[in-house]
């Protein structure tokens, strides 16, 4: 029950009567209750947007901050986006299958992403990341605010502005960052139209079916998204909100079918994330890994799920307790939903069994579970700001932890400048080369060389002059007793295994010398253990 809301009164005298020698009486007289309000304003409007330009601006800070070379995936998919432009406007040849093997469609993000790289390179292709993670949480903060209210908006976006996750795909030019931005346009969409006729709900599943292109992975959280569409819309409509997840599933099932039907991508589907190979890595580390990265902001979420299912009110205004809100089961669910949400790629990943990309998945999850984690961190400091130092000690902790992990993961790839120049002038389109990361020197070196003459050190298949054919370490071995590459060019760090087959095989070879050993690390900075060595063939 509603506790009794006090009136306060002010005192006025009234007449005295005749023949009463009495002190006068006085009648109190109705006052507002409270000099607040909880309906919105132009100044608490314009107050929270610029709040929200302080976050964004530190995003953009912590991620422009961050420096290295192309890592191998930006230099393959901006690579493969320049082959693509080639073959889309000039009928040339792709060199390579790419749909076959890709995360994600490659004429969609590696098409746009290589448009940015001709006009500015990859500064610029990493700056549209950012432009996009940027929109990102601008939409969480959208969203959310519709959920609750301004202060939980600005809550999330604050704490998942400076994620490690967020801090690295926002000057990574990889698929991650457009996807993340479109399930999170997806999300607005499904929030706005809550109130909408049910066909309103419609508009979210192009955005949803285009993230799935973009990186398939994203399909992980489609149900999220349709689950979402029914709680929004219950409170005002009841069972005839079931009509909207009815009509969201349809309209994506109708879409992902014609997209499947009408391309070759349904095999890099299955070879990249529903048939993809199970890894050795452990499950103790991969959950380490994900409370590393995420569990500070997943158990603020948790925190906020369970005292927004106890108590729905989030305004601080008396007259708040008046209005009709959420049940407590809604409320529950709401929670439930988005909370769970954040452990879908940790899950996903034990199952599988491997590490790769994990750091970034997390950020997928924990930008559906922002929302809670925006509640919990209000309620850690309190109504009128009580608690401010809690807040400010949560949140402080957050960025000092996205801060040091965004750093350790650019510092975690060797700076390849000098090899590039190293290498140079003695590639061409017609020799043969091995390297650790080839799409590293092919995306510097495309005006010279093409991606069919280059070989990793992840498998390979070789034919010696006498027809005999070798696979794995032995063609390695082969390859290199032959003088068959040109060049070989490897890192000590991608593949250490292969790299020490082909360094022992190099030992007393007549075919090659020892050009360079370079420190891979630029002027100033630590690269550890990464250092380059770079055969020639005499």
């Amino acid at each position: 029950m509603t506790p009794a809301e006090p009136t306060l009164r002010t005192a006025a005298p009234l007449p005295a009567q005749q023949g009463d020698q009495r002190a006068p009486a006085y009648r109190l007289t109705e006052t507002p209750e409270s000099a607040w309000s909880h309906t919105g304003g132009r100044r608490r409007t314009w107050v929270s947007r610029a709040v929200l330009l302080a976050v964004l601006a530190l995003q953009a800070a912590l991620s422009l901050r961050l420096s290295n070379t192309a890592f191998q995936d930006e230099a393959l998919y901006l690579t493969a986006g320049h082959a693509e432009l080639d073959h889309l406007l000039h009928g040339a040849p792709a060199p390579r299958h790419y749909a076959g093997y890709f995360s994600g469609s490659p004429q969609l993000y590696p098409v746009l992403a290589a448009l940015v790289d001709t006009r500015f390179g990859l500064h610029g292709a990493r700056l549209l990341s950012l432009c996009f993670m940027l929109g990102a949480t601008g939409l969480l903060y959208s969203f959310t605010r519709r959920l609750f209210n301004e202060r939980t908006g600005l809550a999330a976006a604050a704490l998942f502005a400076v994620l490690q996750s967020t801090v690295v795909m926002g000057y990574f030019a990889t698929y991650d960052a457009p996807a993340v931005f479109l399930l999170a346009l997806a999300a607005w969409i499904v929030v706005r139209t809550a109130r909408a006729p049910a066909p309103a709900v419609l508009l979210a599943a192009p955005v949803m079916v285009l993230a799935v292109g973009v990186k398939y992975a994203a399909g992980l959280y489609l149900p999220t998204l349709v689950a979402l569409a029914l709680l929004t819309a219950w409170p005002g409509r009841g069972a005839k909100a079931l009509l909207r997840p009815l009509l969201l599933v349809a309209a994506t099932g109708v879409l992902v079918t014609l997209g499947i039907l009408g391309t070759d991508l349904l095999a890099g589907v299955q070879q990249t994330t529903t048939d993809r190979a199970h890894g050795t890595d452990a499950a103790a580390l991969l959950l380490g890994r994900s409370a590393e990265w995420g569990g500070p902001m997943f158990l603020t979420a948790v925190g906020g799920a369970v005292s927004y299912a106890r108590h729905g009110r989030l305004h601080e205004s008396p007259t708040a307790w008046r209005l009709g809100g959420p049940g407590r089961r809604r409320r529950a669910l709401l929670g439930l939903l988005l909370c769970a949400t954040a452990l879908l790629a940790p899950a996903y990943q034990v199952h599988l069994g491997t590490v790769v990309s994990l750091f970034k998945h997390v950020g997928f999850g924990l930008l559906f579970a922002a929302p809670m984690a925006g509640i919990g961190l209000t309620r850690l400091v309190g109504a009128h700001f009580r608690h401010p130092q809690l807040g400010i000690a949560l949140w402080t902790a957050t960025v000092c932890l996205g801060i040091s992990q965004a750093d350790g993961r650019f510092a975690n790839w060797p700076n390849s400048t000098g090899m590039v120049r190293t290498i140079a002038s003695e590639v061409n389109d017609h020799g043969l080369y091995l390297s650790s990361t080839p799409e590293v020197p092919v995306y510097y070196l495309r005006d010279r060389t093409s991606h069919d003459r280059w070989r990793s050190v992840f498998g390979m298949d070789y034919t010696n002059p006498s027809g005999h054919w070798f696979t794995g370490d032995d063609a390695y071995r082969a390859a290199v007793r032959d003088g068959a590459f040109d060049v070989v060019v490897l890192d000590g760090f991608t593949n250490q295994r292969v790299d020490r087959v082909i360094t022992a095989s190099m030992r007393d070879n007549p075919h090659y010398r020892l050009l360079a050993h370079l420190g891979a690390a630029a002027p100033g900075e630590d690269r550890g253990h990464h250092r380059y060595r770079i055969w020639v063939k005499h």
